[in-house]
């Protein structure tokens, strides 16, 4: 073997050759970082496609069961009909909600900037003024946020990209699922085999349940909200309820980031009294959705605290963006379902602890 290389014995070698080692060590941690976060953002695109792919193939197999017809004809059906009653909705809804969108997109500067000057002429704007907060600034913040928020209507190359590569992986997934869980199964030990895969039918069932128990939320907030804007006779409510089904999607966050446009437009087209029958109205669909529709429809599903959601939201969503954002629930409960069952039940050795 050859000897650990020795640095020089006078003082600016050494200098020189400390130097080295700092500088190789930091690019080490980069290039190692950078790795780790590459394979972060794979990681959850493989997620993604997993939670495409799960649902689809557990529809399959409860055809199969209830019709006896064959897998792959059972996969071919549910997967049509979940693509003829998304192209139904596009066809029934494209044209409505086109116009709105586009009109969303006209009337949210314009609302941005009503609510700025409405500020700006109370006493309290005036001080905040003179204490040299520049409105212009948090105005085109806040425009450039909302930018981002009803972006999701529109289509970027980045997403496309994304996709593409989440689609066609569930794709793959879907169609030969044995085939790639044998190859995670043969990574463990022939002695752990079994409990490799009591896990990982844990794990599909628990995201297809969570799949399934968001869907629901979805509908019914979506619902929801466009009776109730509906109701109160503010404009766009086909789109307003639209987006405030499809951020349902994601816990906690969801909800205000839904609220925030149609608070604005309240405010602008309305006044203040507007804003806050819209406040209320949200309020109250958020509190039914969490009190009623997601106790009944995940009333089987692992429990996962609230805070513990937030908190996992915060951290991957700062590091991965939008997508990470979106994934961090079934993320946490992939890791709480993991912790019970490796942990827990086989380390600890506690079992009446349920998963």
């Amino acid at each position: 073997m050859n000897p650990a290389p020795t640095p020089p014995s006078s003082p600016g070698s050494a200098y020189v050759w400390r130097v080295g080692v700092a500088v190789g060590i930091t690019l080490l941690v980069l290039l190692l970082t950078g790795l780790l976060g590459t394979a972060f953002g794979v990681f959850l695109r493989v997620l993604a496609a997993l939670l495409i792919a799960l649902p689809l193939r557990a529809g399959a197999d409860w055809l199969h069961r209830r019709t006896k017809l064959p897998t792959g004809l059972a996969l071919l059906v549910v997967t049509l009909l979940v693509l003829g009653l998304l192209m139904g909705m596009g066809w029934l809804f494209s044209d409505r909600i086109s116009e709105q969108v586009r009109g969303l997109q006209e009337e949210l500067p314009r609302a941005v900037r009503d609510v700025q000057a409405r500020v700006q002429g109370t006493e309290w704007g005036q001080w905040l003024s003179r204490e040299n907060i520049d409105f212009t600034h948090i105005a085109g913040g806040t425009s450039a946020w909302l930018g981002r928020a009803t972006g999701i209507f529109s289509s970027t190359l980045s997403v496309l990209a994304d996709t593409y590569v989440i689609v066609f992986l569930a794709l793959f997934i879907v169609i030969q699922p044995k085939l790639y869980r044998a190859g995670l199964v043969m990574l463990v030990s022939k002695a752990h085999r079994e409990r490799a895969d009591q896990v990982l039918d844990k794990i599909s069932d628990t995201l297809v349940k969570w799949v399934l128990g968001r869907l629901v939320s979805m509908l019914a907030v979506g619902m929801l909200t466009v009776l109730g804007l509906w109701a109160l006779g503010m404009p766009m409510a086909a789109v307003l309820g639209l987006f405030a089904g499809l951020v349902t999607f994601i816990p906690n966050i969801g909800p205000i980031i839904s609220m925030v446009p149609a608070l604005l437009l309240a405010f602008f087209n309305g006044g203040p009294h507007m804003a806050l029958y819209v406040l209320l109205l949200y309020l109250g669909v958020q509190t039914l959705e969490s009190a009623a529709v997601s106790p009944i429809v995940q009333q089987r599903l692992i429990l996962m605290p609230p805070a513990l959601i937030f908190i996992g939201q915060l951290i991957i969503g700062s590091y991965t963006g939008l997508l990470g954002l979106t994934l961090a629930t079934p993320i946490i409960a992939i890791l709480i379902v993991l912790v019970k069952m490796l942990y827990v039940q086989d380390v600890l050795g506690d079992d009446s602890v349920q998963v």
